[in-house]
C-alpha cells in the first residue's frame, strides 16, 4: 500500500495506483495541463472509499510505502489508463497500454466506475 500526502492530509491506496497517479501528475505538470482523477482509497476502518484528485502544474503529491493490515487495493484498468495518459503527454516513465484516452486541459478522464 502507499500513502499519498497532499496539502494537509493523506490517503491510503494501492501501490500501483499511487505510483501511476504521481507519475501522471508529473507529466501533466510538465505539459502545463490538469485533470481530475478518481482513485480508490482504504479508510481507517478498512472499508474502501474514493477520492477525487485534481492533478496538474500545482499538484504537490508525495507517495510513501506503508504497511497495512488490509488487502492491497488494485485497479488494473485505472492504472493502465493513468499510464497511457502519461505516455500520451510524452513522459517515458510508465509502460504502454492499449487504452485510447486522450488527456486534455482540465478534462475528467473516463476512469472505471466506482464499485
Amino acid at each position: 500500500m502507499e500513502r499519498i500526502y497532499y496539502a494537509t492530509d493523506s490517503l491510503l491506496t494501492g501501490t500501483d495506483i499511487a505510483r501511476a497517479l504521481v507519475l501522471y501528475a508529473e507529466a501533466l505538470a510538465k505539459a502545463g495541463s490538469s485533470a481530475s482523477v478518481d482513485i480508490p482509497t482504504r479508510r481507517e476502518d478498512g472499508s474502501v472509499g474514493h477520492a477525487m484528485f485534481l492533478v496538474g502544474p500545482a499538484s504537490q503529491l508525495v507517495s510513501e510505502s506503508e504497511d497495512s493490515e488490509y488487502p492491497e487495493l488494485t485497479n488494473g484498468e485505472l492504472v493502465d489508463k493513468l499510464r497511457t495518459a502519461t505516455l500520451l503527454l510524452g513522459d517515458a516513465h510508465p509502460q504502454s497500454s492499449d487504452s485510447d484516452i486522450l488527456p486534455g486541459d482540465g478534462d475528467l478522464l473516463d476512469f472505471p466506475e466506482r464499485p
